[in-house]
């Protein structure tokens, strides 16, 4: 999953107050047909997200369309090769595309295409349609999202061969994992970028069967290049909030879904302890307190650091993020562990978060801040206030200010939490209008994405202009920039090896941003009617059914007492 949190995603932060006891006829609640106790085999799957009703829209290039809310966008188009979410530094798994090459600076790739596959109209899939996919995101913008410097595009037999104006080391897994789409249905769309697609066709096993505001039901199709999935009907229920979606994973109406659950254990996991599951496993993306460093005095790394200091992560952990959600960072680097421990510097390895409320009296007293009773004041005598926010459906992360509302006021800071509207507060975060709040970060294969996300001066914009895609504190860091720049283009392992460990050494000893979760790609999910889901034992891919590697577990699942 790409770690940048969309308002669809956003909802899963969502609590309502009152647990329901059952779904209401607004919910959209699926049955169970096909998946009895009766000794049959189960031929259904029930998959659940908490976003309310959906519009029909199929295109999967648009991440508010109901393919991309609900994940069965992922059944119906593939990828050239499967990247494992959670484990992005190991190789790839051929898909669409058997072989694959980079030249040594990573401005060429040659791909090999593979023979045989058909699109669910019946058409082959050739090397012509995956050069056209490309294409279509260079020549659109709007979808190309990662911001893909394409040169050339060529097709040849079977062969696809790519070139790109700079280094694509950091954006590899980006390219590798374009999905698929057939030449002859969208070069008839006006506007890719924008239009609704209602009959999609792709080279997955599945294919769309109905669609209504609540359900999308999608049917096994008859032909497919890979052993054909033992599910024969996937039906995706948008249920209107968290505690519509919570009710129906534990009375067994939902199998399947990437929800917060306060208090998980009883609400979920004892309502069936056999086969009620859940893993969350962490990536390469964080989430933390985002402080305006352009708002004085925030714009002292000395504050900032000593903020850090006194920010209790356990409590975080165990009661915002429900003792599951979101696990703690340690690292004073923001790298998450383990998934990030190979490229932690020698210097930092041992160097873990913890509160120490006497070191930062010391940080603030070093840097001209003088705590008078219980009052923290600047270098000009003025007391230091702040307000945190996030929007005030978002649960786990109001939890985490409230914790940290707490936290600050040990070393005299008196701090407020705004529950704010959520256009409100997207618009606010998007202009720099905000003194700190819980915010994520992008993830990737490397911590790249992290830090660039974070630091990059060429995403920089000035308080009051919008469109950010990052760098929402307005940090202003040209060592932090050329860093980043000498990362992306180096030439070899040393050069980005000493390029990451400048980032890591300006993220502690500056903190533009106080880390305290790492991403999660995580699910819950049901074994009583299918078994064959990744969990530590067995992490071949995310659990998330809103990832890419969604199709792969799909393809990995077996009736439940057939094995």
């Amino acid at each position: 999953m790409r770690a940048r949190r969309t308002v669809a995603l956003a909802l899963t932060g969502l609590l309502a107050a009152a647990a329901l006891a059952a779904c209401s006829s607004g919910d959209g609640q699926s049955g169970s047909s096909g998946n009895n106790g009766s000794g049959t085999a189960a031929t259904v799957l029930n998959i659940g997200m908490p976003n309310g009703p959906q519009t029909e829209n199929h295109n999967p290039f648009l991440g508010s369309s109901s393919g991309a809310s609900l994940g069965y966008r992922w059944m119906i188009f593939e990828p050239l090769v499967m990247i494992n979410g959670i484990k992005p530094t190991e190789p790839g798994k051929p898909w669409l595309a058997t072989e694959w090459k980079w030249d040594a600076n990573y401005t060429k790739l040659s791909l090999t295409i593979r023979d045989g596959v058909k699109f669910s109209d019946g058409q082959p899939m050739t090397a012509d349609d995956v050069a056209y996919s490309f294409q279509i995101r260079k020549d659109n913008e709007g979808l190309n999202s990662d911001a893909i410097p394409y040169g050339t595009i060529t097709a040849s037999g079977n062969k696809v061969d790519l070139t790109f104006t700079r280094s694509q080391f950091t954006n590899q897994n980006k390219i590798l994992t374009v999905f698929v789409i057939p030449k002859h249905q969208w070069s008839t769309i006006k506007d890719p970028s924008q239009d609704t697609l209602k009959s999609p066709i792709g080279t997955g096993p599945y294919t769309v069967k109905s669609f209504t505001p609540q359900t999308t039901t999608l049917t096994l199709r008859d032909s497919y290049w890979q052993d054909l999935p033992k599910v024969k009907e996937l039906r995706y229920t948008s249920y209107n909030d968290n505690n519509a979606q919570t009710t129906a994973l534990a009375n067994g109406a939902s199998e399947w879904s990437f929800v917060f659950v306060p208090n998980v254990k009883a609400v979920f996991q004892d309502k069936d302890p056999k086969n009620h599951k859940l893993w969350f496993p962490a990536n390469l993306g964080i989430h933390g307190l985002w402080i305006n460093t352009t708002r004085k005095p925030f714009d002292n790394p000395a504050l900032r650091r000593a903020m850090n200091l006194v920010i209790n992560r356990d409590d975080i952990f165990q009661q915002g993020e429900a003792g599951y959600f979101y696990p703690k960072v340690e690292s004073m680097t923001g790298i998450p562990t383990p998934a990030g421990e190979s490229f932690i510097a020698a210097e930092y390895k041992d160097l873990k978060h913890k509160v120490d409320v006497e070191a930062a009296k010391k940080e603030l007293t070093d840097a001209g801040f003088k705590l008078e009773g219980d009052v923290l004041k600047d270098p000009t005598g003025k007391p230091v206030t702040i307000t945190l926010t996030d929007p005030a459906g978002w649960s786990d992360y109001i939890t985490d200010l409230e914790i940290i509302k707490d936290n600050l006021s040990t070393i005299g800071i008196k701090a407020t939490v705004d529950k704010a509207n959520q256009d409100a507060w997207f618009k606010n975060i998007d202009e720099g209008n905000f003194d700190a709040a819980m915010h994520w970060t992008n993830g990737g294969a490397t911590p790249y994405d992290i830090y660039q996300n974070i630091m990059d001066g060429k995403i920089l914009k000035p308080v009051g202009k919008g469109g950010v895609s990052g760098n929402y504190g307005r940090f202003n860091s040209p060592e932090a920039t050329k860093a980043l720049d000498q990362y992306a283009n180096a030439a070899d392992d040393a050069a980005r090896t000493t390029a990451l460990n400048t980032l890591q050494k300006i993220m502690v000893e500056q903190m533009p941003i106080i880390p305290t979760s790492a991403s999660n790609v995580g699910g819950l999910y049901s074994t009583k009617n299918w078994v064959g889901w990744p969990d530590e034992q067995n992490q071949y891919g995310p659990a998330q059914p809103t990832q890419q590697n969604a199709l792969q577990i799909i393809l990995n699942l077996k009736p439940a007492g057939t094995q």
